[in-house]
């Protein structure tokens, strides 16, 4: 199953947890918060302009990033989880 956003949404895989803290300490599920960094699955075509064009998306597929806590709306498509969001939401793209 394939999933294509529209407009300005952006879909995003969640990273996973970490379960060690920095310090050396395990985490046990109870006490993992959910990250707020990503990798961008899809895009869509960019926000509809006035003029009837679209405006030119800021991530692509592939971008790792980091986006507000109460971004988007989760999804579950088959036994994966997404996220698909506003582009607005994501507030940085990780690079190394």
């Amino acid at each position: 199953m394939k999933i294509r956003p529209l407009g300005d949404k952006v879909i995003v895989q969640r990273l996973e947890a970490e379960e060690v803290t920095p310090g050396g300490i395990v985490l046990p599920d109870s006490a993992k918060e959910k990250p707020q960094r990503g990798k961008v699955i899809s895009v869509g075509t960019g926000k509809l302009l006035k003029n009837g064009g679209h405006g030119k998306m800021q991530v692509k597929k592939g971008d790792e990033v980091l986006f507000t806590s109460y971004a988007g709306t989760e999804v579950k498509l088959g036994t994966k989880e997404y996220m698909i969001m506003d582009e607005s939401d994501i507030m940085a793209i990780i690079e190394d």
